[in-house]
Parts: structure tokens; sequence; C-alpha cells
């Protein structure tokens, strides 16, 4: 029974589709909420069935107590069961058999098939949208922010959903029910209930907006306290070597005082609303009370219609307490949910374009069209730039920091869009194939190597991830890597390729995370490769050893490599001198020397610098 309602909805068995419905339209809250509902709208029909099965018969326990007083009143001691007991055995029937059918029911919907399902739906369909989401998404905001709206957007959607339909039917139910009742006995009964409801709804009106705002701010505010916070432990290796761990605790302290302060603003509001209600609640009781002892002296209802009445007004200011809690409870997860919509109802900044196309590499020659860029900025970066590269051609890019050498790259990878020009890759624009398409014929290693918490084979394999452990351990072995590898062991004991490298590889030394790098691209093989300081983070003896490794890597590949140190790309076809954002020398290492211009003079610095200023 248990796992045929848990296997009612699979969280990751369904499709995305979509994505979420975007934010700052007028009813983008509704419209987020129904993209994830409707697609477990069964289970949702079955919650409402269920609840209000329960309302109902929950409704029924303050009229069997009623009926039993009256019933105990007007007969004898043997006539009681005699004459009534199919009345009571019914009752009790009711109570005994159907209440508690009717209450697993609906635990086994909210509990079993909803409460995981659901949450974890809503969970892995976010992160399937945000990590679809461009590079410059995920460098304008804290990665912990985003990791902790995706995480909590789900659990908060299906708590307010669930509450709500709950609330719902308790209102409905018990308010119609308690009005029928009394007001079909005697009208005046149902008077103080009536002045009830008017101020109930009075109060919910003032009340609930606020509560709103105040749940969304202090939402707000958590997220960017478990931003600040994830971002100390990330950079912990810099908070450590500058001593700034009282710096970090000031930068955590602030937003942990601004989110009491707003803790402490929605406890306030949380309050006012509770001491209304019990004083309603309180009112309500003793109105309706007075209201039925005063009816039953006057001779106009039985003794078992104030017992009726009495139970009926307690459990409609019990229901109301629960509602109110409820609704406090509903509009703090609405204020999660519009939080987490901030990083998962966002439009891609960078989508594929429609109807895009796979990528086809048939030769790798890459061509720059007057490509202008600037990161939006009016002095730019990239000046009407233009270059070809013929298939299977290796190009050094040299020049100052900031010439525009890393921005080339990254717009081949469409990491960003050029302003004006195109980049087509064996003739097509790349700006329609698909992005995944056109990573995927790349390759690339970068100076800031970042591993993944995973094991060395996960890591390696992440370039082909179907390769066989052969091919694994030969790329290991090409990338120089494979002698470390065999003497790691982590913190469980695991050793060698099932060793995990710790958050970015930082169980790693940075020659070492180089080296896997480079065993990740040898795998991939695509048909491109680019190497930004492929081997700045290694010792002279092993960039030696992987230097006659890259040049069988290049070899029938086109190359782009990136590098500060001109040793490393002296021996490319062609090397490019960048300045300003534009290509001012070009040739092979010893034309340029040659030409004794920007590039001679760099090599002389590098190559004799040194010496010169020790003279």
């Amino acid at each position: 029974m248990f796992s045929w309602f848990e296997n009612l909805l699979r969280p990751t068995a369904m499709a995305p589709g979509s994505p979420p419905p975007a934010l700052g339209s007028r009813w983008g809250l509704m419209r987020f909420y129904w993209h994830f509902v409707r697609q477990a709208r069964g289970l949702v029909a079955m919650l409402f069935v269920a609840g209000l099965t329960v309302a109902l018969l929950d409704a029924t326990i303050p009229v069997f107590i009623g009926r039993v007083v009256s019933l105990v009143s007007a007969s004898s001691p043997q006539a009681l069961l005699a004459e009534h007991w199919p009345q009571l055995l019914g009752m009790a029937a009711v109570l005994l058999i159907g209440r508690p059918c009717a209450l697993l029911l609906q635990n086994l919907i909210t509990s079993q098939a909803i409460a995981a399902g659901l949450t974890n739906m809503i969970r892995w369909q976010s992160h399937w949208h945000v990590v679809r989401q461009s590079w410059t998404f995920f460098q304008n905001d804290f990665a912990g922010r985003v990791a902790n709206r995706v995480m909590q957007t789900g659990p908060a959607l299906r708590e307010s959903v669930v509450s709500s339909i709950n609330a719902v039917w308790y209102i409905l139910v018990y308010g119609t029910s308690a009005l029928l009742l009394m007001g079909s006995v005697d009208a005046r009964l149902a008077i103080p209930m009536v002045l009830w409801f008017i101020a109930y709804g009075a109060m919910l009106h003032y009340f609930v907006p606020r509560l709103r705002d105040r749940s969304q701010a202090m939402s707000a505010v958590r997220s960017a306290l478990t931003g600040r916070i994830v971002d100390s432990y990330t950079n912990i290796l810099t908070v450590k070597l500058f001593a700034r761990a009282r710096d970090e605790d000031e930068f955590v302290r602030e937003t942990v005082d601004e989110h009491t302060a707003a803790f402490h603003r929605q406890l306030r509001m949380t309050t006012r609303f509770s001491l209304t209600l019990a004083l309603m609640n309180a009112s309500l009781i003793v109105g309706t009370g007075s209201m039925a002892v005063w009816l039953w002296t006057q001779g106009t209802v039985e003794v078992g219609t104030v017992a009726m009445a009495l139970p009926l007004s307690w459990q409609i200011a019990n229901m109301a307490g629960w509602v109110a809690q409820n609704i406090t409870q509903i509009f703090e997860n609405v204020g999660i949910v519009q939080e987490g919509m901030r990083s998962i109802a966002v439009p891609r900044q960078m989508p594929d374009a429609p109807g895009a196309a796979e990528l086809q590499v048939t030769a790798g020659a890459i061509r720059f069209e007057h490509v202008r860029f600037g990161y939006g900025t009016a002095r730019g970066v990239l000046h009407d730039l233009s270059l070809d590269i013929a298939p299977g051609e290796r190009v050094g890019l040299v020049g100052h920091s900031g010439a525009g050498k890393s921005t080339l790259v990254n717009l081949l990878l469409h990491f960003y869009a050029p302003e004006s020009g195109r980049i087509l890759i064996d003739g097509q624009d790349i700006a329609g194939v698909t992005q995944e398409s056109l990573r995927t014929q790349i390759a690339m290693v970068t100076q800031d190597t970042s591993l993944l918490h995973r094991t060395i084979r996960d890591n390696i394999r992440y370039g082909r991830p179907w390769a066989s452990e052969a091919e694994i351990v030969a790329a290991a072995r090409q990338a120089e890597a494979l002698d470390f590898i065999t003497t790691l062991e982590d913190w469980d004991g695991r050793t060698g390729m099932d060793a995990h490298v710790g958050e970015r590889g930082v169980k790693l030394s940075g020659g070492q995370r180089q080296r896997v790098a480079i065993a990740r691209v040898i795998l991939k093989n695509a048909p491109i490769l680019v190497l930004d300081e492929a081997t700045s983070a290694l010792d002279s003896e092993v960039e030696a050893a992987i230097q006659g490794q890259l040049e069988t890597l290049m070899r029938g590949r086109t190359v782009i490599a990136i590098a500060h140190r001109l040793s490393t790309i002296a021996q490319m076809d062609r090397l490019l001198v960048m300045e300003h954002g534009r290509i001012v020398e070009q040739g092979s290492h010893a034309e340029l020397l040659a030409h004794d211009g920007a590039y001679a003079r760099m090599w002389k610095r590098q190559s004799g610098g040194f010496a010169e200023a020790a003279e």
C-alpha cells in the first residue's frame, strides 16, 4: 500500500519541459505554482476529496455529542440501548471506521505521495533549469544562495499547497455546517457565529498581507545570510591566509542582525494575530454558550442543542486557530517561494536559437568576422576583430592582461554573444547551433582548474562519460598523472582512482589538479583544443614531461593557446599579439622576433630581463 502511493509521483521521471513562468507579471506567482501543481493535479484532486471527507466527518462529532445527550436525557436506561442501538452503532462506526479510514487516505496522499514526490520534483526541475543558465547568471550571484533557493522552494511550495487545501475545507465545511446546524434549531443561536465570521474575515484581511510581506522580507534576508556564509566557507583558504576570520565575522554578523530584525518584525505581527484570534475565539464560545443557555431557559431549545452548540463553537475556535497558524505558515512559505523565483523563474539569458542545429565539425576551421564585444561597456574589449584559423592550425595568443585574449575564447565557447559580427566553425555560425553541441566539440584546459567533489575516475571520465577503465588509465598516464593517483588516499580510506578530491579539488595540489584536467581533455578527444595557461601550475620537470604529450594531443587538431610565458607557445604555427582588443602582430616566433615589434620586446623582457636586472 505504501509503495503504491509512493510510486504515484516519481520526481526525476518527469521531463522538465518548459521553464517555470518568469517573475514579474501580475499573475506570476500563481502561474509559477500552477506550473508545478498541474503535473500532480491528480494527486491534488485526491487530496481535495480526502480533505473534504475528513472535514465532513469531523463536523459530525458535535452533532453526535448533542444527539447522545438528547437520547440520554429523553430515554430511560433500560430503553436507551433497546430502542436507539442502531443510531448509537452508526455513530460509533463513523468514528471507529469511517474517520480513521479517511484520515489514513489523507495521510497516504499527503505523506507518501505528495511530500517526497512533489517536493523533489520541484527541486529536480528547478535545478534542471538553473544549471542551464548562462555563465553570467552564476557570476552575478552567490552559488550558496542559488542552491538554497532551489532546495527550499520545493518544500515551501508543497506545504503552502497542502495547507491551503486543508484550510479551505475546514473553513468551508465547519463554518457552513455550524451555521446550518445552529440556524436550523434557532436563528438566534447562529448570531454569535455570524458576528465571529465577519470579524474573522476582517482580521484576515488586515493581517494576511502584512504577514506575507514580512515573510517575504525575512526569506530574502535569510537567503542573503546563506549566501554570505557559503561565500566564507568556499573561500576559506583565502580567509585563513589573510587571517581575516574576524572580518568574516563582521561580514556575516551584519546579515545575522538584519535577519534577527526581520524575524522580530514577523513575530510581532504573528503575536498580535494570535492575541486577536484568542480574544475572538473566547468571545465566540462565551457568546454561543450564553445564547444557547438563555434559549434553553426560555424553553426554545433542548438540552441536546446546548450540548451540541458548546463543542461546535469550541471546535470552530480550534479550527480557526489551526487555520490561522496554517495561514501564517502558508504565507511564510509563499515568501520563500517568491524568493526562490528570483533564481528559478528567470528567463534563460542565452538560450539556444529557435531551431538550433547540432554543430558538425569536419575539419575544424575557425573564423571570426568583424567581431565587436565589450561586456556592455562603451569602451569595449574587442574592436572589429577578424581572424581565420585553418583546420589543424596551432595558434598562440599573447598580450598583456586585458588585451582581449580570454574574451575571444569565451566568445568562441558562446558564453557571450558578439555585439556585432559573427563566429563560424567549418562555415557554421555558432549562434545558430546548440551550445551543448558546440562545447562538445571544444576541449579546454584552464589556468584555474576546478574539479568536482567526486572520485579521480569521475573527474577524468567527465570528458567522456562512456569511457572504459583502460581509456581512463591511459589518459591519466599520458597526462603524467598516474604516478601520483596511485598514491592517493582520502579521509574515508578510498585509494587511487576511487579517492575523492574534495570541493573544487582542494585535496590535490595545483599541479595535480592541472594534470587531472589535462587527462580529462585527453580523454574527451575533441577536434578543437583551447589551452589557457594549461601548464602554469606545473613545475618545470612535470611541464617538460607533459609538453611532449601536449604535442601529441595537439596533432591533427585546431588549437588556440593562451600563455603569458612565451616559451610555452613559441613552437606554435602562428602567434597573434593582441593589444586593446586588436591583433597588432602575427607570424611565427622567428618572424615576430625578426620584426622586432611588440612580441620581440616581450620576449626580450622574459628571456633576458632578469639577467639584465641582476647585472
